[in-house]
Protein backbone atom coordinates (compact mmCIF):
# COMPACT_ATOMS: atom_id res chain seq x y z
CA UNK A 1 0.00 0.00 0.00
CA UNK A 2 1.13 3.54 -0.75
CA UNK A 3 1.78 5.37 2.52
CA UNK A 4 2.17 8.92 1.16
CA UNK A 5 1.07 10.65 -2.05
CA UNK A 6 2.90 13.89 -2.84
CA UNK A 7 1.06 16.13 -5.32
CA UNK A 8 3.32 18.54 -7.22
CA UNK A 9 1.85 20.86 -9.91
CA UNK A 10 4.30 22.36 -12.42
CA UNK A 11 3.72 25.26 -14.79
CA UNK A 12 6.54 26.94 -16.73
CA UNK A 13 9.15 26.39 -14.00
CA UNK A 14 12.04 24.98 -16.04
CA UNK A 15 14.52 27.07 -14.03
CA UNK A 16 13.44 25.59 -10.69
CA UNK A 17 11.98 22.15 -11.47
CA UNK A 18 15.36 20.32 -11.35
CA UNK A 19 15.92 21.48 -7.74
CA UNK A 20 12.39 20.44 -6.80
CA UNK A 21 12.81 17.01 -8.36
CA UNK A 22 16.21 16.41 -6.76
CA UNK A 23 14.70 17.16 -3.37
CA UNK A 24 11.87 14.70 -4.06
CA UNK A 25 14.45 12.04 -4.92
CA UNK A 26 16.14 12.73 -1.56
CA UNK A 27 12.77 11.96 0.06
CA UNK A 28 11.89 8.86 -1.96
CA UNK A 29 10.74 5.71 -0.21
CA UNK A 30 9.29 2.54 -1.69
CA UNK A 31 5.87 3.31 -0.19
CA UNK A 32 5.82 6.96 -1.40
CA UNK A 33 4.44 8.17 -4.73
CA UNK A 34 5.10 11.54 -6.40
CA UNK A 35 2.26 12.75 -8.63
CA UNK A 36 3.79 15.29 -11.01
CA UNK A 37 1.04 17.36 -12.69
CA UNK A 38 2.18 19.32 -15.75
CA UNK A 39 -0.42 22.08 -16.07
CA UNK A 40 0.16 22.54 -19.82
CA UNK A 41 3.62 24.13 -19.51
CA UNK A 42 4.94 25.97 -22.58
CA UNK A 43 8.65 26.04 -21.71
CA UNK A 44 11.14 23.23 -21.07
CA UNK A 45 9.24 21.85 -18.07
CA UNK A 46 7.58 18.91 -19.94
CA UNK A 47 10.97 17.53 -21.00
CA UNK A 48 12.31 17.80 -17.44
CA UNK A 49 9.26 15.95 -16.12
CA UNK A 50 9.53 13.25 -18.79
CA UNK A 51 13.04 12.47 -17.51
CA UNK A 52 11.81 12.54 -13.92
CA UNK A 53 9.13 9.97 -14.77
CA UNK A 54 11.94 7.56 -15.69
CA UNK A 55 14.44 8.49 -12.97
CA UNK A 56 12.45 9.45 -9.85
CA UNK A 57 11.29 6.41 -7.81
CA UNK A 58 7.52 6.48 -7.39
CA UNK A 59 6.94 9.18 -10.03
CA UNK A 60 3.52 9.37 -11.71
CA UNK A 61 3.32 11.96 -14.51
CA UNK A 62 -0.03 13.52 -15.43
CA UNK A 63 -0.39 16.12 -18.20
CA UNK A 64 -3.17 18.69 -18.61
CA UNK A 65 -4.21 19.51 -22.17
CA UNK A 66 -5.25 22.99 -21.02
CA UNK A 67 -3.86 25.20 -18.25
CA UNK A 68 -6.29 25.08 -15.34
CA UNK A 69 -4.35 26.79 -12.56
CA UNK A 70 -2.97 25.56 -9.27
CA UNK A 71 -6.28 24.55 -7.65
CA UNK A 72 -7.33 22.42 -10.63
CA UNK A 73 -3.86 20.84 -10.90
CA UNK A 74 -3.93 19.90 -7.22
CA UNK A 75 -7.39 18.38 -7.66
CA UNK A 76 -6.06 16.26 -10.54
CA UNK A 77 -3.36 14.99 -8.20
CA UNK A 78 -5.81 14.28 -5.38
CA UNK A 79 -7.97 12.24 -7.76
CA UNK A 80 -4.95 10.14 -8.79
CA UNK A 81 -3.52 9.72 -5.28
CA UNK A 82 -3.48 6.26 -3.70
CA UNK A 83 -1.76 7.06 -0.42
CA UNK A 84 -3.03 6.74 3.12
CA UNK A 85 -1.73 10.29 3.56
CA UNK A 86 -1.49 13.17 1.06
CA UNK A 87 0.65 16.28 0.92
CA UNK A 88 1.58 18.97 -1.58
CA UNK A 89 4.60 20.77 -2.96
CA UNK A 90 4.78 23.54 -5.57
CA UNK A 91 6.96 23.03 -8.61
CA UNK A 92 9.38 25.85 -7.75
CA UNK A 93 9.94 24.92 -4.08
CA UNK A 94 12.11 22.24 -2.50
CA UNK A 95 12.55 19.99 0.55
CA UNK A 96 15.12 18.95 3.10
CA UNK A 97 16.32 15.35 2.66
CA UNK A 98 14.22 12.85 4.61
CA UNK A 99 11.56 15.43 5.50
CA UNK A 100 8.57 13.40 4.30
CA UNK A 101 9.53 10.43 6.44
CA UNK A 102 9.52 12.68 9.51
CA UNK A 103 6.19 14.17 8.45
CA UNK A 104 4.50 10.79 8.13
CA UNK A 105 5.94 9.63 11.46
CA UNK A 106 4.56 12.76 13.17
CA UNK A 107 0.99 12.40 11.90
CA UNK A 108 0.94 8.67 12.63
CA UNK A 109 2.08 9.30 16.19
CA UNK A 110 -0.61 11.95 16.80
CA UNK A 111 -3.40 10.21 14.83
CA UNK A 112 -5.00 13.47 13.64
CA UNK A 113 -6.93 14.35 10.47
CA UNK A 114 -4.24 16.82 9.45
CA UNK A 115 -0.92 18.18 10.61
CA UNK A 116 0.51 21.68 10.11
CA UNK A 117 4.23 22.49 9.96
CA UNK A 118 6.53 25.49 9.92
CA UNK A 119 8.47 26.40 6.75
CA UNK A 120 11.45 28.38 5.48
CA UNK A 121 10.73 31.33 3.19
CA UNK A 122 13.50 31.93 0.64
CA UNK A 123 13.84 35.29 -1.10
CA UNK A 124 16.99 35.32 -3.22
CA UNK A 125 19.70 34.37 -0.67
CA UNK A 126 17.70 35.41 2.39
CA UNK A 127 16.11 32.75 4.61
CA UNK A 128 13.34 33.33 7.14
CA UNK A 129 11.50 30.78 9.27
CA UNK A 130 7.71 31.13 9.34
CA UNK A 131 5.84 29.41 12.17
CA UNK A 132 2.32 28.03 12.25
CA UNK A 133 0.37 30.50 14.44
CA UNK A 134 -0.58 27.76 16.91
CA UNK A 135 0.95 27.97 20.36
CA UNK A 136 0.46 24.38 21.51
CA UNK A 137 2.68 21.94 19.65
CA UNK A 138 2.50 18.13 19.38
CA UNK A 139 -0.99 18.07 20.88
CA UNK A 140 -4.29 16.93 19.37
CA UNK A 141 -6.44 20.04 18.91
CA UNK A 142 -9.93 20.95 17.70
CA UNK A 143 -9.55 22.69 14.29
CA UNK A 144 -12.68 24.82 14.81
CA UNK A 145 -11.26 26.29 18.00
CA UNK A 146 -8.11 27.41 16.13
CA UNK A 147 -10.00 29.82 13.84
CA UNK A 148 -10.33 32.57 16.46
CA UNK A 149 -9.62 35.16 17.83
CA UNK A 150 -10.64 37.53 15.07
CA UNK A 151 -8.05 40.19 15.84
CA UNK A 152 -4.97 37.95 15.80
CA UNK A 153 -3.21 35.77 13.25
CA UNK A 154 -4.51 32.21 13.58
CA UNK A 155 -4.21 28.89 11.82
CA UNK A 156 -6.63 29.87 9.01
CA UNK A 157 -4.30 32.74 8.10
CA UNK A 158 -1.47 30.24 7.56
CA UNK A 159 -3.09 28.81 4.44
CA UNK A 160 -0.16 27.07 2.72
CA UNK A 161 -1.37 23.63 1.60
CA UNK A 162 2.21 22.31 1.37
CA UNK A 163 2.89 23.13 5.04
CA UNK A 164 1.39 19.92 6.36
CA UNK A 165 0.06 16.44 5.66
CA UNK A 166 -3.52 15.15 5.43
CA UNK A 167 -5.20 11.81 6.13
CA UNK A 168 -7.10 10.16 3.28
CA UNK A 169 -10.32 10.27 5.30
CA UNK A 170 -10.44 14.01 4.48
CA UNK A 171 -10.66 13.12 0.78
CA UNK A 172 -13.43 10.61 1.53
CA UNK A 173 -15.34 13.35 3.42
CA UNK A 174 -14.95 15.83 0.53
CA UNK A 175 -12.76 18.21 2.51
CA UNK A 176 -9.44 18.11 0.67
CA UNK A 177 -10.31 19.26 -2.85
CA UNK A 178 -9.83 22.89 -3.86
CA UNK A 179 -12.30 25.17 -5.63
CA UNK A 180 -11.74 24.40 -9.32
CA UNK A 181 -10.46 27.26 -11.44
CA UNK A 182 -9.26 29.57 -8.65
CA UNK A 183 -5.97 31.02 -9.88
CA UNK A 184 -4.93 32.71 -6.64
CA UNK A 185 -5.96 32.51 -2.95
CA UNK A 186 -7.01 28.91 -3.67
CA UNK A 187 -5.75 27.90 -0.21
CA UNK A 188 -8.12 30.26 1.63
CA UNK A 189 -11.55 28.57 1.22
CA UNK A 190 -9.71 25.25 1.56
CA UNK A 191 -8.08 26.00 4.94
CA UNK A 192 -11.30 27.47 6.33
CA UNK A 193 -13.23 24.37 5.26
CA UNK A 194 -10.65 22.11 6.92
CA UNK A 195 -10.85 24.04 10.18
CA UNK A 196 -14.63 24.17 10.21
CA UNK A 197 -15.28 20.53 9.30
CA UNK A 198 -12.32 18.30 10.18
CA UNK A 199 -12.31 16.69 13.62
CA UNK A 200 -8.69 16.97 14.74
CA UNK A 201 -5.35 18.55 13.87
CA UNK A 202 -1.98 19.32 15.36
CA UNK A 203 0.95 21.66 14.78
CA UNK A 204 4.54 20.43 14.97
CA UNK A 205 7.88 22.24 14.95
CA UNK A 206 9.16 20.46 11.85
CA UNK A 207 11.12 22.39 9.22
CA UNK A 208 11.58 20.87 5.79
CA UNK A 209 9.76 22.90 3.13
CA UNK A 210 11.68 25.71 1.45
CA UNK A 211 9.21 28.17 -0.11
CA UNK A 212 10.64 30.26 -2.90
CA UNK A 213 9.37 33.86 -2.93
CA UNK A 214 9.91 36.47 -5.63
CA UNK A 215 9.68 34.08 -8.59
CA UNK A 216 8.99 36.25 -11.64
CA UNK A 217 6.38 33.84 -13.06
CA UNK A 218 4.51 33.50 -9.75
CA UNK A 219 1.03 35.00 -9.62
CA UNK A 220 2.00 36.90 -6.49
CA UNK A 221 4.45 38.82 -8.69
CA UNK A 222 2.16 39.35 -11.69
CA UNK A 223 -0.36 42.20 -11.71
CA UNK A 224 -2.82 40.74 -14.17
CA UNK A 225 -6.49 39.89 -13.85
CA UNK A 226 -5.82 36.44 -12.38
CA UNK A 227 -4.84 38.14 -9.12
CA UNK A 228 -8.46 39.24 -8.70
CA UNK A 229 -9.57 35.67 -8.04
CA UNK A 230 -8.98 36.47 -4.36
CA UNK A 231 -12.43 38.12 -4.53
CA UNK A 232 -14.08 34.84 -5.53
CA UNK A 233 -12.04 32.96 -2.95
CA UNK A 234 -13.05 35.19 -0.05
CA UNK A 235 -16.66 35.47 -1.21
CA UNK A 236 -16.72 31.68 -0.83
CA UNK A 237 -15.20 31.92 2.67
CA UNK A 238 -17.85 34.46 3.70
CA UNK A 239 -20.77 32.50 2.20
CA UNK A 240 -19.74 29.18 3.73
CA UNK A 241 -18.96 30.71 7.11
CA UNK A 242 -22.32 32.54 7.13
CA UNK A 243 -24.01 29.14 6.75
CA UNK A 244 -22.03 27.61 9.62
CA UNK A 245 -23.66 26.80 12.95
CA UNK A 246 -21.20 29.17 14.65
CA UNK A 247 -21.60 31.96 12.09
CA UNK A 248 -22.06 34.69 14.71
CA UNK A 249 -18.70 33.84 16.28
CA UNK A 250 -16.74 33.10 13.10
CA UNK A 251 -17.94 35.77 10.65
CA UNK A 252 -16.01 38.62 12.30
CA UNK A 253 -12.77 36.74 11.63
CA UNK A 254 -13.70 36.02 8.00
CA UNK A 255 -14.79 39.62 7.31
CA UNK A 256 -11.75 41.15 9.01
CA UNK A 257 -9.39 38.90 7.01
CA UNK A 258 -11.18 39.76 3.75
CA UNK A 259 -10.80 43.47 4.56
CA UNK A 260 -7.10 43.01 5.31
CA UNK A 261 -6.52 41.29 1.96
CA UNK A 262 -8.39 44.02 0.06
CA UNK A 263 -6.32 46.64 1.88
CA UNK A 264 -3.11 44.76 1.05
CA UNK A 265 -3.90 44.72 -2.67
CA UNK A 266 -4.93 48.38 -2.68
CA UNK A 267 -1.66 49.22 -0.96
CA UNK A 268 0.33 47.78 -3.88
CA UNK A 269 -2.06 48.79 -6.63
CA UNK A 270 0.76 50.27 -8.74
CA UNK A 271 1.92 46.75 -9.68
CA UNK A 272 -1.35 46.07 -11.48
CA UNK A 273 -2.01 46.86 -15.11
CA UNK A 274 -4.17 50.04 -15.28
CA UNK A 275 -7.35 48.26 -16.38
CA UNK A 276 -6.86 45.62 -13.71
CA UNK A 277 -6.25 48.29 -11.03
CA UNK A 278 -9.54 49.93 -11.96
CA UNK A 279 -11.32 46.57 -11.80
CA UNK A 280 -9.68 45.82 -8.44
CA UNK A 281 -11.24 48.97 -6.97
CA UNK A 282 -14.71 48.30 -8.38
CA UNK A 283 -14.74 44.62 -7.39
CA UNK A 284 -13.44 45.41 -3.92
CA UNK A 285 -16.09 48.09 -3.41
CA UNK A 286 -18.80 45.63 -4.46
CA UNK A 287 -17.33 42.98 -2.15
CA UNK A 288 -17.46 45.36 0.82
CA UNK A 289 -21.12 46.08 0.11
CA UNK A 290 -21.89 42.34 -0.07
CA UNK A 291 -20.46 41.62 3.36
CA UNK A 292 -22.76 41.56 6.40
CA UNK A 293 -22.75 45.30 7.08
CA UNK A 294 -23.02 45.12 10.86
CA UNK A 295 -20.07 42.72 10.99
CA UNK A 296 -18.15 44.90 8.53
CA UNK A 297 -18.74 48.01 10.67
CA UNK A 298 -17.33 46.21 13.71
CA UNK A 299 -14.32 45.00 11.71
CA UNK A 300 -13.55 48.49 10.41
CA UNK A 301 -13.90 49.97 13.89
CA UNK A 302 -11.25 47.52 15.12
CA UNK A 303 -8.73 48.32 12.36
CA UNK A 304 -6.17 51.11 12.30
CA UNK A 305 -7.55 54.48 11.20
CA UNK A 306 -5.69 54.67 7.89
CA UNK A 307 -6.86 51.30 6.59
CA UNK A 308 -10.38 51.70 7.94
CA UNK A 309 -10.77 55.14 6.34
CA UNK A 310 -9.61 53.85 2.97
CA UNK A 311 -12.03 50.92 3.08
CA UNK A 312 -14.97 53.07 4.21
CA UNK A 313 -14.28 55.44 1.33
CA UNK A 314 -14.12 52.50 -1.07
CA UNK A 315 -17.43 51.11 0.23
CA UNK A 316 -19.10 54.42 -0.65
CA UNK A 317 -17.70 54.28 -4.21
CA UNK A 318 -20.56 54.26 -6.78
CA UNK A 319 -21.25 50.75 -8.09
CA UNK A 320 -19.88 50.12 -11.58
CA UNK A 321 -21.96 48.25 -14.11
CA UNK A 322 -21.16 44.53 -14.04
CA UNK A 323 -18.99 44.74 -10.91
CA UNK A 324 -18.82 41.04 -10.14
CA UNK A 325 -15.85 38.76 -9.59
Amino acid sequence: MVKLSVIVPFYNVQQYAPDTLRSLKANAREDFEFILVDDCSRDGTPGILARAERELPGAVLVRHEQNGGLATARNTGIDRARGEYLTFLDGDDWLAPGYFGQLVAAIEELGVDFLRTDHVQCTARARQVHRVPVGRRNQVLNPREAILPADRSTSVDYAFAWAGVYHRRLVDKGLLHFTDGLRTAEDRPWIWKLHREAESFAAVSLLGVFYRRGVASSLTQIGDVRQLDFIRAFDQVIAETAADRDADALLPKAVRTYCAIISHHLGSIERFEPAVAKKLKSLSAAALRRMPQDVLDEALDSMDVQRATKLRRLRRRPAAAGAAA
